[in-house]
C-alpha cells in the first residue's frame, strides 16, 4: 500500500476518524496540523469532521552534521524536548545543542507569525484534539506536539498519521489517548518512500489552506 499524495492520505485518515467518531465519539473536535507537510493531510480530515483546522508549529532539533536525524524537538513556548538515549548514544549534551535550539526557535517563531498573524491559537481545553502529520519517523516532533497539547487539558488527544515506523508509534502510545496509523510497514526508512508524490510544501501552501478556512 502506498499513497498517491498527501490529499489521498488525508482522505484515508478522514474515513478512519469518521468511524472512530461514530463508534466512540469525538465531541467538539479541533484538528491541529504539523506544518508544513501535515497541513495537506489535515485539510480533508477537518472537512470530513466539520472541525476547525489550525497549525501547531513544531521544529525538529537535528544532530550536528546530520540535521535530518532528530535528537529532540521544540513546540511553541515550551522548553526543548530531547531524547536522552539518543543524546547518550551520540555523545551529545543539551549545552552543545544550544545553538541549534536557538536557531530552531527563531524559525518556529517566524512560522508562527507567518501562518497565524494576529489570529490567536485555538482553544483546546476540554475538546477532542486531533494532531495530524504526513508521517512519523523518529516521533520526536509528534511527541513534542502531543505533550504541548496535553498540558492544555484536552478531553481527548488523538495522533493521526498516514504512515509511521512501528517502533516509534509504539513509543507514542503513552502520549495520546488514541494513535491512528493505517500503514505501519516493518521495512520503514523514510516517510517519503510511501508516497508517489511527496513534493515539499511551502509557506504559501500552508497559508492557502488556512486562508480558505480562516479568511483574513
Amino acid at each position: 500500500m502506498r499513497y498517491r499524495d498527501r490529499a489521498e492520505a488525508g482522505r484515508r485518515l478522514a474515513a478512519l476518524l469518521s468511524e472512530v467518531r461514530e463508534r466512540d465519539g469525538l465531541p467538539d473536535p479541533v484538528v491541529l496540523a504539523l506544518p508544513r507537510g501535515g497541513i495537506a493531510v489535515a485539510e480533508p480530515v477537518a472537512r470530513a469532521l466539520d472541525a476547525p483546522l489550525d497549525v501547531l508549529v513544531v521544529r525538529k532539533i537535528g544532530a550536528p552534521h546530520h540535521h535530518e536525524f532528530a535528537v529532540g524537538a521544540l513546540a511553541a513556548g515550551d522548553p526543548p524536548l530531547f531524547d536522552p538515549g539518543t543524546l547518550g548514544q551520540l555523545g551529545l549534551t543539551e549545552e552543545r545543542l544550544a545553538p541549534a535550539v536557538a536557531s530552531e526557535r527563531r524559525e518556529l517563531d517566524r512560522r508562527e507569525r507567518r501562518y497565524r498573524g494576529d489570529r490567536p491559537p485555538p482553544r483546546v481545553e476540554g475538546r477532542s484534539v486531533i494532531v495530524v502529520d504526513d508521517g512519523l519517523a523518529t516521533g520526536a516532533t509528534a511527541r513534542a506536539a502531543l505533550r504541548h497539547v496535553r498540558r492544555r487539558a484536552p478531553a481527548r488527544l488523538v495522533l493521526a498519521v498516514p504512515v509511521g515506523a512501528p517502533d516509534s508509534l509504539d513509543r507514542l502510545a503513552a502520549e495520546a489517548d488514541t494513535v491512528l496509523c493505517p500503514l505501519r510497514p516493518a521495512a520503514f526508512s523514510a516517510v517519503g518512500q510511501w508516497y508517489d508524490d511527496f513534493e515539499q510544501l511551502t509557506d504559501a501552501d500552508v497559508l492557502g489552506v488556512l486562508d480558505a478556512l480562516h479568511p483574513r
